[in-house]
């Protein structure tokens, strides 16, 4: 199968390209970042690249929260004009084989019990709860404090911020373009990825990225909040095979089939420090009560779908995979 792979110079997408290959396929880079500077806003290059084409695996995006609103309009042109531009030209060539770089994102917090009113769903935290110190989510009915669980793919989306919200723009395009052409439409969606190649010192990479900077210069990581906010920290090779195994195994035409892609073991931003820490011997990670208005306090996959629809299973557990990164240059 000959596969374009937008972003293909990127984090992810260059593992994508490296497993692809791995499996005898060709993989074609479509990447700003390459010397042609291919934009997937390009109509023209994206035609152009699309030339032979039997699928797509699209990878490039802008991510993370960056530096405040004002990244709003360049968050949609990259992410949803890019991924419109590319469909559409998808269309006209008549490509029909999707993959699209999903998020956990479009979830906002993930799924809680409250132990008198059952699942709830708690909104966006208050300022002046975040300034107080008082991190965890409340009932929204009860006001009691509710327990963190596994989120699946058919919880209700609720982004919280640019980004996010510009994730599921992505998914609704992919939805439409699906029904449209008859096309097969995947939309991995993503938990924190790391591994070799992570962007670093800049606002756009994700904070194990940072937590390394920063051992690397000599100095603790800084963890926001408490440190016990829970998350899926999933290696970019098992995401890499997920992708893959989704282009081979497609999906029902005319529909998106959406899959968490995580490692099922959630940690916290405060163990994942510590775990990096250790591994590159120090300093400890310091837990600064700081915060980012926008981040969700837990947000942890329930994979179970992508693991029984598909055969993918992660193989890098964390212990593993925080001691290679930790260690790559």
């Amino acid at each position: 199968m000959r596969v374009l792979v937008t972003g293909g110079a990127g984090f992810i997408g260059s593992h994508v390209v490296e497993a692809l290959r791995a499996r005898g396929h060709e993989a074609v880079v479509f990447d700003v970042r390459e010397d042609t500077g291919a934009d997937v806003r390009d109509p023209v290059a994206v035609a152009r690249a699309l030339a032979g084409v039997d699928a797509v695996c699209h990878q490039a995006a802008m991510v993370g929260l960056g530096t405040g609103f004002g990244d709003a309009a360049e968050y949609v042109s990259r992410n949803d004009l890019g991924t419109a531009v590319l469909l559409s030209a998808m269309a006209e060539a008549g490509v029909r084989r999707l993959v699209l770089a999903g998020s956990m994102v479009v979830y906002g917090e993930g799924r809680y019990v409250c132990p008198r009113d059952g699942v709830v769903r708690p909104g966006p935290r208050r300022v002046a709860d975040l300034d107080a110190g008082r991190f965890e989510p409340r009932c929204p009915a009860c006001g009691a404090e509710p327990a963190p669980g596994l989120v699946g793919e058919d919880a209700p989306a609720d982004p919280r911020n640019v980004y996010a919200t510009t994730k599921l723009a992505q998914e609704h395009l992919a939805a439409a373009w699906a029904r449209a052409t008859g096309g097969s439409a995947v939309s991995l969606r993503y938990h924190n990825v790391y591994g070799p190649g992570m962007p670093r010192d800049t606002p756009y990479a994700g904070v194990a990225s940072f937590f390394r900077s920063a051992l690397a210069r000599g100095e603790a990581p800084r963890v926001f909040e408490d440190g016990r906010q829970r998350r899926d920290f999933v290696h970019v090779r098992d995401v890499a095979a997920a992708d893959v195994v989704a282009l081979e195994a497609g999906s029902a035409p005319g529909l998106l089939t959406v899959y968490n892609t995580g490692s099922g073991e959630p940690h916290t931003v405060g163990e994942m420090a510590r775990a990096l820490a250790d591994a590159h011997g120090g300093p400890a990670p310091v837990v600064t009560g700081e915060y980012r208005l926008g981040d969700v306090r837990h947000i942890t996959a329930d994979s179970a779908r992508l693991r029984a629809e598909l055969g993918w299973k992660p193989e890098v557990g964390f212990a593993e995979g925080m001691r290679e990164f930790a260690a790559d240059g």
